[in-house]
């Protein structure tokens, strides 16, 4: 779901003004969301590695029309909202090969995190387990030089494998393959760590878009008092 930055502005001042600030996956996994008092969490997430999501300029500077660039100028006019988001890349790693390094180390600066959305993006229900397994552990070793986390998944179009237990883990070329976060698509809020609701292998999203249980759709919702989302004491 590609997302225009103009809306993208619009989206992250409602979440501002309704108390929500940038936490990542490792924060949530462990319910210490180091908010402030009367804030709530959200993650934000892209996925795909889209070009436009982090662009570079020829100086080395972050492109302010990409969304990094856009979160970056978000974040310097309101300092308690930091440029924290959580990326699941494919291996193109958002295009400018030069820059990839650098792209990393600026994202993790900001205590965001690259993580894993496989290696092509298929359907995994229509894979074999062989082949599930590859998607899912190769990016291990693509990640490995970034201090990236690729036990945290984002599963593409949200579809599990046939064999759902290999989510749960397997061996790769003599290594343990282990997740400790899988990501679905949608469609609504994720529960709090630790609550009956919480499996953390099937993790819930909401998506930026437009209609029936999109971001606007669950804003809506808190704004009239049917929704409570956590708030820091």
């Amino acid at each position: 779901m590609e997302r225009s930055g103009a809306l993208f502005e619009r989206d992250l001042e409602r979440l501002y003004k309704l108390g929500f600030r940038p936490i990542n996956v490792t924060e949530y996994l462990s319910g210490n969301f180091n908010l402030p008092p009367g804030a709530s969490p959200v993650i934000l997430t892209f996925d795909d590695a889209n070009p436009s999501q982090i662009q570079l300029l020829d100086d080395g500077s972050v492109d302010p029309k990409s969304g990094f660039g856009i979160l970056q100028k978000f974040s310097a006019a309101h300092p308690d909202f930091p440029p924290k988001a959580v990326y699941f890349v494919l291996p193109e790693l958002w295009g400018q090969p030069s820059f990839r390094t650098k792209k990393i180390e600026i994202i993790q600066a900001e205590g965001g995190e690259i993580a894993n959305h496989t290696m092509t993006h298929p359907n995994l229900s229509k894979l074999s387990d062989s082949a599930v397994q590859k998607e899912l552990a190769e990016p291990f070793q693509l990640l490995s030089d970034y201090k990236a986390n690729p036990e945290y998944l984002a599963l593409p179009l949200g579809i599990s494998p046939k064999n759902k237990s290999l989510l749960n883990g397997f061996s790769w070329q003599g290594k343990p393959i282990k997740f400790k976060a899988v990501f679905l698509v949608g469609a609504n809020p994720a529960p709090a760590p630790g609550s009956e609701n919480f499996n953390p292998l099937r993790i819930p999203r909401i998506q930026a878009c437009e209609g029936d249980y999109g971001l606007d759709f669950w804003l809506d919702k808190l704004e009239k008092g049917k929704v409570k989302p956590y708030v820091a004491p």
